[in-house]
């Protein structure tokens, strides 16, 4: 029995609730709960405990790690930022060095900064078009585990945000050969390797990878898995770390929707996975009529076909679909829309977005060029060590030579133009004060940077 189909039953037995939470299950009380609270429930007798798992949860996360098919897994309801942070610092408790995508999600350098961690880059080649980065290389990830010998986890994001991918199982062979873990932020993949989209990292040979289960498939929103493969991980220490992370109170109904995806993954993901690539096919092949706005090909070892990255003048279009269309897109830039697709749209929905792109591009403004990338700045000093140090607000102008003391982020995805300890230079003064959805840490920028008073 599924845990949906068991709180649904237990909502209907009649049991008085002398427990948490505090709504009673009464939606008659509360009525902007109704439909939820009466299937909200505390760990009580019959219900298992996520984060010690011996019943229901258990045989959840045997069908987690069934269905994608690695060696084990742990069902998390924090989202895929806590999964990412448990698998880094298992992997470097008492800090040591840290190979990862320069273009990783806040998360990992979260981590880095929590474990302590020195942080190594990998800078994948970025596309001439939208300044995007691109597949990260096993070649790559040899010459710097040479270079920097003393790597003790490799961390790779794959597909990234706007769904390029890497190749995971050279990447794993490289590691491998060197006894280091490899751990995937697969996100924006828990679709990967059903039906006819590519392999995922969890078959690929990763040690451990974290995928969001709501990105792109029919789960909550918050929930996510964190795959463990047998080797050279010991999955005990990772889920000591989880539950130190997650929440104490798992949500029931969170937990609820992460088995019923995997249910229904093991049931009909091959199928649905199947009828979901061939709709976006069919939309792809619409949209090739487009003659200003342009769907987006990277140049990668392979490419999640879910995403569609449209080529154009992103503010432009992403205003006009919301007024004239009533379509909300995932995100927009200078350069780009992105327009993600889920398990849940039809062929009627994305014939809808596919109408009204076609009917907004003669009208389509030529897209910009992006803007230069800027180079990676020089580090100072770790992430935690510049964290904790004194310092002041600095106007952006006056701040070249200085030590950043905060993240500057370009979010959505979440990747940094700058982090903690490293020194601000005239190409990141560049890229913060022409950047687009640019955040930092302490609400200074696009005018400010908090930078650390150097002993």
């Amino acid at each position: 029995m599924t845990l949906f189909k068991k709180l649904l039953e237990y909502s209907r037995s009649g049991a008085l609730p002398m427990h948490m939470p505090g709504h009673k299950r009464s939606s008659a009380a509360f009525p902007w709960l109704a439909g939820l609270c009466e299937r909200d429930i505390t760990e009580i007798d019959g219900f298992d405990n996520l984060n010690d798992p011996e019943g229901l949860f258990s045989d959840m996360e045997r069908r987690l790690a069934r269905v994608w098919g690695g060696g084990e897994a742990i069902a998390l309801v924090n989202g895929s930022t806590v999964g990412v942070l448990a698998a880094v610092m298992s992997a470097l408790d008492n800090g040591g060095e840290l190979l990862m995508c320069r273009s990783s999600h806040r998360s990992v350098y979260n981590a880095a900064q929590l474990s302590g961690a020195v942080t190594r880059y990998l800078t994948p080649e970025i596309d001439p078009e939208l300044g995007l980065p691109l597949s990260v290389t096993p070649e790559s990830v040899s010459e710097a585990l040479y270079k920097y010998p003393a790597v003790r986890l490799v961390c790779v994001t794959s597909p990234t945000y706007e769904g390029v991918i890497s190749d995971i199982a050279g990447i794993a062979e490289v590691c491998h050969k060197r006894g280091v873990p490899l751990f995937v932020d697969e996100a924006h993949g828990a679709h990967l390797g059903f039906g006819p989209f590519p392999m995922s990292s969890v078959r690929s040979g990763a040690d451990m990878a974290v995928q969001s289960l709501h990105k792109t498939l029919p789960s909550l929103t918050q929930t996510a898995v964190l795959h463990i493969n047998p080797g050279i991980v010991d999955p005990r220490k990772v889920r000591r770390f989880v539950s130190m992370l997650q929440t104490s109170s798992p949500s029931y109904l969170l937990s609820a929707s992460v088995d019923g995806c995997a249910d229904f993954m093991e049931r009909e993901g091959h199928k649905a996975a199947e009828h979901w690539f061939n709709t976006v096919s069919d939309a792809r092949a619409a949209l090739s009529a487009l003659k200003n706005i342009r769907l987006w090909s990277p140049e990668a070892f392979a490419a999640d076909p879910s995403k569609l990255i449209l080529r154009c003048d992103g503010k432009w279009l992403a205003e006009r679909l919301r007024a004239d269309f009533n379509i909300e897109p995932e995100y927009s830039a200078p350069t780009h829309v992105l327009c993600m697709t889920g398990m849940g749209d039809t062929s009627e929905s994305l014939s809808r977005l596919s109408e009204a792109l076609l009917a907004l591009d003669p009208l389509s403004p030529p897209a910009p060029l992006p803007r230069p990338a800027a180079s990676l700045p020089k580090r100072a000093m770790a992430i935690h060590k510049a964290v904790g140090l004194p310092g002041k607000s600095v106007p952006l102008s006056l701040a070249a030579g200085l030590v950043s003391g905060e993240f500057v982020w370009a979010y959505p995805p979440g990747v940094p133009l700058i982090a903690p300890g490293e020194v601000v230079d005239e190409g990141v003064i560049y890229a913060i004060s022409h950047g687009f959805n640019i955040r930092s840490d302490r609400k200074g920028a696009p005018n400010s940077i908090f930078c650390v008073d150097l002993p």
